[in-house]
């Protein structure tokens, strides 16, 4: 049995032991189960091997199984706190993947202070928008490419340490963490640049390159890595501050460094190397709500590093930015987002520059007539241009449109 299966098998059998734990204090189980009918672009997704931005391609109509999730929580004391959640996800290489599994110590307090210390396997807290059961969110069905991006490459493996001080109508929160195997974090931006798709992976899933960059680079499709991988002995961490009010909302401002050596490597698949990438980024976000519209606004800017061989270092610098307005009116909830996003990779190279930049629509009207059923109308137009394409017969400039039908059932 592999790694991959006795983790979840590990993690589902907690999940479905601790409700039904005497001992514990306090227990929930609660999931999804996603069924879609899509319209898609006619490129092939990224997810299969193209260079399509989004989740689907090359398939017109079709009715597609969109995903599940099963999350658990336990109240185990008074101060400690168990959480995991797993997902199950069609389409290439599908199984059950362990999205995050963490224990979490939080002494009761009688002050304005209060403090924890978070261990285990856990989302950077980077997304203001992904905060519904399995790392969804409750406005749209695909994410920003911020988002995206975080679902697709980065986990911590470690632990975080938390710190607030409540006010009388405002707190403020300090969060530090030291993690490891996220060294290959920022291949896939420089490799393919941003997507814009719900397909979130866990631990134990392999993500594809492109084809056509494998074929240019000498390999056979299809080229899988774990992209929640250690390599080397480096330790990453990061660093948000974040206030919040009632009646005002929460501001958030974030620093990530995984610290991972360009240079370092283990061997790959077909006897290829994989690299870790050294990668950075600064996260700012806000949301606030004003009568009944809630607003969600986030930036993101950051480079990655690679260097294959002595004194020759890629360097890939990344920016994005979205902004979300969402009107709640009870059972319906229509929401409207634009992104833009972008890339310029170099090399010490004189002369040698690439990248790609873009922007997205994504509107949804979701409709949850009942508690237990959310049906979701979504539309997603994205328009780039990555000039790398032309390389392979490909416009540079991609505009595509995808529509997607969900009904996504809650226990």
């Amino acid at each position: 049995m592999n790694h991959r299966m006795r983790l979840c098998r590990l993690v589902l059998a907690c999940m479905v032991a601790l409700p039904l734990s005497g001992r514990a204090q306090d227990a929930s189980l609660h999931g999804y189960l996603d069924a879609r009918l899509v319209t898609a672009p006619n490129e092939r997704s990224w997810i299969d091997g193209g260079l399509g931005k989004s989740r689907y391609g090359d398939t017109g109509a079709s009715l597609r199984f969109g995903g599940a999730a099963l999350v658990g929580t336990a109240q185990l004391t008074p101060s400690v706190l168990a959480f995991a959640g797993v997902q199950l996800q069609g389409g290439h290489r599908a199984g059950i993947d362990v999205l995050e599994a963490w224990l979490r110590w939080r002494p009761v307090s009688t002050t304005r202070w209060r403090g924890s210390v978070q261990a285990g396997a856990f989302f950077p807290p980077v997304s203001l928008e992904n905060d519904a059961i399995g790392w969804t969110s409750p406005w749209t069905l695909t994410p920003s490419a911020i988002n995206s991006w975080i679902g697709e490459e980065l986990r911590a493996v470690g632990a975080e340490a938390r710190i607030e001080r409540r006010g009388e109508t405002a707190t403020w929160e300090l969060r530090g963490a030291l993690f490891q195997r996220n060294d290959p974090a920022g291949n896939l931006l420089a490799v393919r640049g941003w997507s814009l798709s719900d397909r979130t992976f866990g631990l134990g899933s392999r993500l594809r390159e492109p084809d056509a960059y494998v074929r240019d680079e000498g390999g056979e499709p299809p080229q899988l890595y774990d992209p929640f991988r250690r390599i080397g002995r480096h330790w990453g961490n990061y660093v948000q501050l974040a206030w919040r009010a009632r009646g005002w909302g929460r501001v958030s401002l974030m620093h990530y460094d995984n610290h991972a050596d360009p240079a370092a490597w283990v061997p790959h698949a077909g006897g290829d190397r994989l690299y870790a990438w050294h990668t950075r980024f600064w996260s700012l976000g806000a949301s606030a709500d004003t009568g009944p519209i809630g607003w969600i606004v986030q930036m993101m800017d950051g480079h990655t590093v690679v260097e294959p061989a002595p004194a020759l270092a890629f360097t890939t610098r990344y920016r994005a930015a979205f902004v979300l307005a969402g009107w709640n009116r009870g059972a319906w909830r229509p929401a409207l987002r634009l992104d833009h996003f972008s890339t310029r990779d170099s090399s010490e190279v004189p002369g040698v520059y690439a990248g790609e930049h873009g922007n997205a629509v994504t509107a949804a009207l979701n409709w949850r007539p009942r508690e237990w059923l959310r049906l979701t109308l979504e539309a997603l137009r994205i328009d780039s241009i990555r000039a790398v394409r032309a390389d392979y017969g490909l416009s540079p400039r991609s505009r595509t449109t995808q529509v997607q039908l969900s009904a996504r059932v809650f226990y």
